[in-house]
């Protein structure tokens, strides 16, 4: 998922913009869906046709709206461009928990990783930014950290895969406004940074027969399909968000770990246990506190 957004436009039909963000966000949400198919074939593999795929769809993309001059300046630019290696790292780890996350089962802690997104933001935004918190954002991370605690209680563990998931994503997040690079080409430099170790791992691959890819068989069809399921949710996003306000699009990042949480308890059977139960109410509540007081202040100014 992309937490940025490109100039607000008012000269749009009204319903184009809850539309496209339905569609940028649902699809985020039902990615399980197509990351499962890939089950018994290791995430870095899936991963590396994700990167591979991505470049090639995107680049027709921008070559279609006419920015391949965008790249070039990118390219020129040493300060953005070291930015953009940090921010594909971090892409890229994302990337790989994520699936790797997905098909071993543990859906459910992902969509707790990006219930929990919002709120690691308000906690750089103090860090990095020194924004300070109000009464009611102190108390939606307080209910956070308790949530995470009752996790760390009920299971002996951290929800590692949650925390690097929100984790990388906001440090993704942060140094992507830094750069002020638009969704589209940011994302096409990160994958393009990203290109020469994809490649040299499928070459090793190929090499000692390993690959899953060139077996002609519906497999093939998957892997392309990444760069498809990458870019469309994107390009939906960077509609939505010409179309809607800041803050109108931002109610609409719940959709995406919501579908991701039924997926896991109805449609895959995970196990949801009381633990799960009480963690979640908590970071339900720190969400419901956050963005009611961010929508109150909207109001205010």
């Amino acid at each position: 998922m992309i937490a940025e957004a490109d100039n607000f436009s008012v000269d749009q039909p009204v319903w184009q913009g809850p539309l496209y963000a339905v569609l940028a966000y649902g699809t985020w949400g039902l990615l399980p869906v197509y990351w499962k198919l890939f089950v018994g074939i290791s995430a870095l593999e899936v991963l590396v046709h994700r990167i591979l795929w991505s470049v090639v769809f995107l680049l027709i993309v921008v070559s279609l709206r006419r920015r391949l001059f965008e790249l070039f300046l990118l390219i020129k630019n040493p300060k953005q461009l070291l930015l953009m290696l940090t921010t594909s790292l971090l892409l890229g780890a994302n990337w790989l928990i994520y699936i790797w996350a997905v098909n071993e089962g543990w859906i459910l802690e992902t969509s707790l990783g990006y219930f929990i997104n919002p709120l690691v933001n308000v906690m750089l935004g103090m860090l990095v930014f020194r924004e300070r918190f109000n009464l009611w954002q102190s108390l939606a991370l307080l209910l956070a950290f308790c949530g995470v605690l009752n996790y760390l209680y009920g299971f002996g563990e951290l929800p590692w895969i949650a925390l690097g998931l929100a984790g990388t994503f906001s440090v993704y997040g942060v140094l992507r406004k830094v750069a002020d690079v638009g969704p589209l080409i940011g994302l096409t430099m990160e994958t393009l940074i990203l290109v020469p170790a994809a490649l040299l791992l499928l070459g090793l691959w190929t090499y000692d027969g390993s690959s899953h890819f060139g077996t002609l068989s519906e497999m093939d069809l998957y892997f392309l399909g990444c760069g498809l399921i990458t870019s469309f949710p994107l390009l939906c996003f960077a509609a939505a968000a010409k179309r809607l306000r800041y803050s109108t699009l931002g109610l609409f990042q719940y959709l995406a770990p919501t579908f991701q949480f039924l997926l896991g308890v109805f449609i895959y059977n995970e196990p949801f246990s009381l633990t799960h139960g009480v963690t979640f109410t908590l970071i339900w509540m720190a969400l419901l506190i956050y963005t009611g007081n961010s929508l109150t202040k909207k109001l205010v100014n």
